[in-house]
C-alpha cells in the first residue's frame, strides 16, 4: 500500500499549488546563483518532509496500537471509508461544526512564525519555512494521515508520509522556477480529479482489510491482526 502514498502526493500536488504555492513562490532563495538556489529549495523540501515524517510517526504509532490490539484489519476498512467520506462530504458541512476552533491559536502562531522566516535568507530559515509549511492544515495531508494509521508500524507510518511528501516535490519545485506554468483551467481540472484518486485509494484500503484473497491487493494471508495461534508454514 506504500505506493498509494506517492501517487496521492503526486496527484494532490495541484492542490498544494493552490494552498502552498504562494509560499513556494515567495521563498527567499538566491535567484542569481543557480547551484545555491537548488540547495536552498532542497532544504525547504527537507523541512516539509521532516514535518510529514514527524506526524507520520505519531499516527503510525497509533496504527501500531490498533495492530497490537487486534483491530488492524477493521481499522483498514474504517480508514478506507473515512478517506472516501472526507472527499464526498461537502466542505461546508464540516465548516458548520467548526472542528478546528480549539487549534486556531496554534495555527495563528505557526503562520506568524512562518511570516517572520521570510525576512531571513539562511538555510535554517528555509528549513523552518518548510517545516512550518508542513504543519499547516491541509485536507490532502489529512487523507494521507489516514493511510499512515493503516500501516502496521511507526516506521511504515513515517515512510508513508515521506513518500506522500516526495510525490508533492516535483510540481512544488517547478512552481519556484516558473510561476505561471500551471494555468488555472488545467489546475481546476486536476482539482476535480483529486477526489476520485482519494476514493480509489480508500477502496484499496477497504479491500486490504477485507482479505479477499486478491494477490497484492487483498491477500487473505496478510497479517493484519494479532492471532492467538501463529500462522506458520
Amino acid at each position: 500500500m506504500l505506493y498509494s502514498a506517492f501517487i496521492l502526493g503526486l496527484i494532490s500536488s495541484l492542490h498544494c499549488i493552490g494552498m502552498c504555492g504562494p509560499i513556494a513562490m515567495m521563498l527567499p532563495v538566491d535567484h542569481q546563483n543557480e547551484a545555491k538556489k537548488v540547495t536552498q529549495i532542497i532544504t525547504y523540501h527537507l523541512g516539509r518532509l521532516t514535518a510529514y515524517a514527524s506526524v507520520g510517526l505519531l499516527f503510525g504509532l497509533l496504527g501500531r496500537g490498533f495492530f497490537l490490539a487486534g483491530l488492524q484489519q477493521k481499522m483498514s476498512v474504517f480508514i478506507g471509508l473515512a478517506m472516501i467520506l472526507v472527499v464526498l462530504i461537502p466542505e461546508k458541512v464540516f465548516s458548520k461544526y467548526n472542528f478546528s476552533k480549539p487549534v486556531y491559536k496554534i495555527i495563528s502562531r505557526v503562520k506568524s512564525s512562518l511570516g517572520n522566516q521570510f525576512k531571513k535568507k539562511t538555510y535554517k530559515s528555509l528549513f523552518t519555512i518548510g517545516l512550518l509549511n508542513g504543519f499547516l492544515p491541509c485536507g490532502m495531508v489529512y487523507v494521507a494521515l489516514f493511510g499512515a494509521i493503516a500501516m502496521q508500524s511507526a516506521g511504515l507510518g513515517v515512510l508513508y508520509m515521506i513518500l506522500f511528501g516526495l510525490g508533492t516535490i516535483p510540481l512544488m519545485t517547478i512552481v519556484v522556477y516558473v510561476h505561471s506554468l500551471i494555468k488555472l483551467p488545467f489546475r481546476n481540472k486536476i482539482q476535480k480529479a483529486i477526489p476520485y484518486v482519494a476514493v480509489v485509494i480508500g477502496v484499496l484500503f477497504i479491500l486490504r482489510g477485507l482479505g479477499l484473497g486478491i494477490p497484492y491487493i487483498s491477500p487473505s494471508n496478510m497479517s493484519l491482526f494479532v492471532q492467538g495461534t501463529p500462522n506458520c508454514h
